[in-house]
């Protein structure tokens, strides 16, 4: 098995390092903010891709009955969700389908549930068509991340539809099954579709993820969006695909990404995704005990020294969501605090919504060694503080 530490990423183009000077003002900072991995994706993708790179034309490329039946055998293996080959449509990504879906499903003007805090993009795909956002904030008690149904049902009543975030970026809640039964009956009964995005679905700790795909009271009104992008940290192959069991409104989802263009597959998300899905599960598994033993780490650490930041419970994800009211600090000098003097990126909590003031969230996917030289890094500005 390949040991996991941090790759140098250097000259790779790379959002989470070569953007990092455009986010923070500058680049003299450990970057643990955008939620791709600093670990090597597994040798059966690495290998697949290099065979494939040898053959010297990458033209236009369909998706062949392999890449389908990959995905088929994966839900079923993981997840105990039986997908029927023409459920899936494939995609470039998880954040275009979500506008996909919201302007199949609904109009200008629409209302569409949300639960803040919640990653940036569900709030921005709604603004960007025009559409009001209902937000059912989540509830934060005793460092736990709770639903509020009667507030949900009083917006899933006034609402076109309902995105979900399953499991939740970024508060790292994997949804109990009675939380998901409870919300699809709110939904089922005022008939409001349900777009679920769940592409943290295989990386869930001591709990077990439920595909929104597999209750049957929401089989017919749900799309499931998923990737193997934040699973085998292959983000930049735009590779993902939809899961739309009704036909009429897989056709209408269809009809929506047909407008975009975005019709051929890249030829290296393809074979990644086939050699992810075929042949990455041990390497997964491996994957997950390194993640709790970071998660462990930080927790430790951040309690041993007394730094008034408390994390979340991650239950999915490799993203922790830090409670950091403790520290005493405004918006703008919390993310002072981390940028200017732990000299740490992170996404400031604000990005998440109006519910997130007062945290930051933290990019566990990287080697013990960088998340040791963060800790102390926030340790010492934090001594300094006093």
């Amino acid at each position: 098995m390949q040991p996991f530490e941090a790759i140098d990423r250097d000259g790779t183009y790379t959002v989470k390092y070569d953007g990092a000077k455009q986010k923070f003002g500058t680049d003299d900072l450990l970057p643990l903010w955008v939620a791709d991995m600093d670990l090597a994706s597994p040798f059966c993708v690495q290998e697949a891709l290099q065979k494939r790179a040898l053959h010297p034309i990458y033209g236009y490329t369909v998706y062949p009955p392999r890449y389908y039946e990959s995905i088929m055998a994966w839900m079923q293996k993981r997840h105990g969700f039986k997908v029927q080959k023409e459920w899936i449509v494939p995609c470039y990504g998880v954040v275009p389908s979500l506008g996909f879906a919201i302007s199949a499903y609904s109009k200008e003007g629409d209302s569409i549930l949300i639960q803040t805090p919640l990653y940036p993009p569900f709030a921005s795909s709604i603004k960007h068509k025009r559409r009001v956002i209902l937000d059912n904030t989540l509830v934060y008690e005793n460092g736990q991340y709770a639903i509020d149904f009667d507030d949900f049902e009083a917006k899933a009543s006034k609402a076109t539809l309902f995105l979900l975030c399953s499991p939740h970026n970024p508060t790292g809640r994997a949804w109990r099954k009675e939380e998901l039964e409870r919300m699809i009956a709110i939904c089922t009964s005022y008939d409001v579709p349900i777009i679920a995005d769940e592409i943290h679905a295989d990386i869930v700790y001591e709990r077990v993820h439920q595909p929104l795909g597999t209750f049957e009271q929401i089989a017919k009104r749900c799309i499931v969006l998923n990737a193997p992008s934040k699973t085998f940290n292959i983000a930049g192959l735009n590779t993902s695909y939809a899961i739309i069991p009704d036909s009429k409104l897989r056709h209408a989802y269809e009809v929506e990404q047909a407008k975009s263009g975005i019709s051929n597959g890249n030829p290296f998300g393809i074979e990644a995704l086939m050699a992810a899905y075929e042949k990455g599960e041990v390497w997964l598994e491996e994957l997950k005990k390194y993640l709790k033993e970071n998660r462990a780490y930080v927790a430790t650490f951040l309690a041993q020294h007394k730094i008034p930041i408390v994390p979340v419970p991650t239950e999915a994800t490799y993203l922790m969501w830090l409670d950091c009211k403790g520290l005493g600090l405004e918006h703008q000098e919390l993310v002072d605090f981390f940028v200017k003097k732990a000299k740490v990126g992170l996404n400031d909590g604000e990005s998440f919504g109006k519910a997130g003031k007062g945290f930051m969230r933290l990019n566990l996917g990287t080697s013990r060694k960088v998340l040791q030289e963060a800790m102390y890094r926030i340790f010492n500005a934090y001594k300094d503080r006093e």
